[in-house]
């Protein structure tokens, strides 16, 4: 910048966050890298005049060395004549608050020594995974070699200071560590790419000053330039428009007189702080947002709204919704995914010989991706939840193997493991993990297969999101207006050819009337539920939960004792409980008892159920044990399956619908995941099997995902008073399906996968 000039200056800080997460498709790697890193990394190289920030995250930055080494090897010259500069992070992009602290600090210095050998600089800033910020990060971060970061203004503005406050960066500190903070603009996050690129321009200009020591401050996304839906042609150009960003690049550099583009290290090194300042718990406000309980992030959403179409910035300074760590309250499974990474997390530092292997995979599991869930990525994400369960069970198999050996074993231990003041039981093996819950149920909530690393049960129940009436309303007003919808498409696609919507602001859909597809989930698909259900009730009506149960055992107290023997372990859980009887009005008393046996070395459980009459009347009912199971068997995947022994073999896909009678073998599996699941009924079952649905949006718009496959086995029963009814399900696990079985007797069903 030129001294003692009387014109105006400014800085403008430009930080893009590259990220992918830990067991995303390839393909979406690929895509991704396509549509938004490559062209930038292009845009950048034919404007060496724009100088940037950029942050890959350490599963990016893998894929990057092995598929694009080349990629790698042009960045590396960018950062070498000091137009980019890379920033740190959690390797594995992390929600620092939510891990411990050693892995937050091993974590960030093991993303600067990756950094520091790719591109020979080591990294003083990093960004923070989703903006989550709690008081306590300075220490932490500094320890990890870190001097600066970026959130949001918001995160200012609940400090008390206004937009006028945030053109530079502010010291924090905590237990005497200073730590620099910049503040990211959401009016440029809301702007950039998707207004014309003078108002951005303009935005600077009238910011900029004689003394030009101002800098404005844009962290966001690299994916919305390009990867996100209609940003491709937007942002990239066609035969006859140069793109948002090339328009934009193009103005920096035009402008480049009074316009400064920085580097947020170097300027923080040249600059002083603008005061001290000492943040409040807070992330992003959408965030803030999404962890709300439903009813209440839908009333915030819309009172948030009203107050910026009505600009009353006054008043939306003191708007904060949720607490993040509220995700680990809204969502059992987020929870449990959490508190099973801290009891691994436990396990690998508390064993010598599991060496690097073992902590990798650990913090390969405290990807952030599956610990919320919200308009950009969240727990719903199948394939990404299963992965961070493999990499748990990866960690547990090298402490196994450190402090077991070989030999066959198995413990177990009654532990509060979710933190809510009630004791679950732990049953761990060299062959699976079966985590119970006798409080709710007596039911399976984890089911950790150990050879196929992968946990059966990493299932998502059906919950109500704020979202769902965003979408009634659309869906509504599409009906409302269906007979002008020709003409709204052809507006809506001419108005898109000149300005792109922000996801933000912007309601898309799949499919039509997928507000017709919302069910909530009465209690957590977990595995082991014992219901009694009336005569006569439907499939249909169980699926979208019209019905009543007849019993009081869902997520019921049980009663549990355990034995432990030489050659295996046996869990006895029971429930004194009573059967409602339709137009009767006192209920039959029932005793229901079911002992779960694991066999030492072997992997397989046996369940037998055991139901006693303990009242003075017949008792007419239909019992029912549900077991929910994921197996990645979303979009009619050919690798998943049922295979239903019957008259015939019959393979259909896992995420199927239907009825079958007098069911007493079946196979469920995944060939990818080399597991296969033989399940067997002393008595011949009625078997309904139908894929858990949610109805999620993203950037991409509104859409069915596949969260898991609930599996019914249902018996008639006529009890009379005093006697009693026994059953045994025997589910023994293997890698695949035998070859005879598989060729002699396997056919593809021409039934249709809903």
């Amino acid at each position: 910048m030129p001294t003692g000039s009387s014109s105006k200056h400014i800085y403008f800080g430009l930080l893009l966050h590259n990220h992918q997460p830990v067991g995303n498709f390839p393909w979406v790697f690929e895509q991704v890298y396509t549509e938004a890193y490559l062209p930038m990394l292009k845009a950048l190289e034919r404007h060496p005049n724009v100088r940037i920030s950029l942050h890959y995250t350490g599963s990016l930055l893998d894929w990057l060395v092995e598929a694009h080494p080349e990629f790698i090897q042009r960045l590396a010259a960018l950062v070498a004549r000091s137009q980019v500069e890379i920033v740190g992070g959690g390797y594995y992009e992390p929600i620092l608050p939510a891990i411990p602290d050693a892995d937050k600090i091993g974590q960030i210095r093991q993303l600067n020594e990756r950094l520091r050998n790719l591109f020979g600089v080591t990294p003083d800033g990093m960004w923070l995974a989703e903006r989550v910020w709690e008081p306590s990060l300075p220490n932490h971060l500094r320890e990890a070699g870190i001097e600066w970061t970026i959130v949001d203004d918001v995160h200012f503005k609940y400090a008390g200071l206004e937009d006028e406050d945030l053109y530079g960066y502010y010291a924090t500190e905590d237990q005497q560590r200073l730590l620099k903070v910049y503040a990211t603009s959401k009016k440029l996050r809301y702007t950039i790419p998707w207004r014309p690129v003078t108002e951005t321009i303009e935005t600077l200009r009238a910011l900029a000053t004689i003394d030009g020591r101002r800098i404005l401050v844009m962290g966001d996304d690299g994916e919305k330039f390009g990867s996100w839906p209609e940003t491709g042609p937007y942002c990239w150009g066609t035969s006859t428009d140069l793109g948002w960003v090339e328009t934009f690049f193009s103005a920096l550099e035009a402008h480049s007189t009074w316009l400064h583009t920085i580097p947020l290290g170097e300027y923080a090194r040249q600059h002083p702080a603008l005061g001290r300042v000492y943040l409040p718990t807070s992330s992003y406000v959408e965030m803030s947002e999404w962890a709300l309980p439903a009813r209440k992030a839908y009333t915030f959403g819309k009172l948030l709204h009203k107050l910026e179409e009505e600009h009353q910035e006054e008043t939306l300074q003191f708007m904060r919704g949720g607490f993040w760590r509220n995700f680990l309250v809204r969502y059992p499974e987020v929870n449990n995914q959490h508190k099973k990474m801290l009891r691994v997390h436990q396990q690998v530092h508390a064993t010598e010989g599991t060496g690097i292997h073992g902590l990798q995979h650990l913090w390969k599991a405290q990807a952030n991706d599956t610990y919320w869930h919200g308009l950009f990525g969240g727990v719903y994400m199948t394939h990404v939840r299963s992965a961070i369960y493999h990499h748990l069970i990866k960690a547990e198999n090298a402490v196994s193997n450190a402090r077991d050996g070989s030999e066959p074993w198995q413990r177990y231990e009654f532990t509060d493991f979710d933190y809510d003041t009630h004791n679950e039981l732990i049953i761990e093996s060299d062959q699976q993990n079966l985590y119970i819950n006798p409080r709710l149920g007596g039911t399976i909530f984890e089911w950790d297969m150990r050879r196929s690393t992968h946990n059966l049960l990493c299932v998502m129940s059906r919950y109500q999101e704020s979202y769902h009436q965003t979408l009634r309303e659309h869906e509504q007003e599409r009906r409302k207006h269906a007979a002008l919808a020709a003409q709204a498409a052809e507006v809506m696609a001419n108005d898109a050819a000149l300005e792109l919507a922000s996801p933000h602001t912007t309601i898309r859909t799949k499919e039509h009337d997928l507000d017709r597809q919302l069910t909530v989930d009465r209690y957590r698909r977990a595995s082991l539920i014992d219901h009694f259900l009336p005569h006569g009730l439907p499939l249909t009506s169980f699926m979208n939960n019209r019905y009543e149960e007849q019993g009081d055992f869902v997520e019921q107290p049980y009663e549990s004792v355990v034995e432990q023997h030489s050659d295996g372990l046996t869990v006895t859980l029971t429930r004194n409980g009573h059967v409602r009887r339709p137009g009767a009005l006192n209920p039959v008393p029932v005793h229901l008892s079911k002992q779960i046996t694991l066999p030492c070395g072997e992997e397989s459980l046996r369940v037998q159920y055991t139901l006693t009459n303990q009242g003075e009347v017949t008792l007419y009912t239909r019992f029912a044990c549900e077991w929910n199971l994921n197996l990645l068997g979303g979009g009619a995947n050919e690798q998943a399956y049922y295979l239903i022994e019957q008259q015939e073999q019959v393979k259909v896909p896992f995420d199927s619908k239907g009825e079958v009678c007098e069911v007493e073998r079946l196979h469920l599996g995944n060939s990818w995941l080399a597991q296969d699941l033989e399940i067997t009924m002393s008595h011949p079952a009625t078997l309904w099997r139908f894929s858990l649905d949610t109805v999620t949006g993203s950037e991409a718009g509104f859409e069915r995902t596949h969260q898991g496959s609930c599996l019914v086995l249902t018996w008639p029963l006529q009890l009379a008073p005093g006697t009693t009814w026994q059953v045994e399900i025997v589910c023994t696990g293997r890698p695949s399906l035998d070859d005879d079985l598989a060729l002699a007797h396997m056919k593809v069903s021409n039934e249709v996968a809903h």
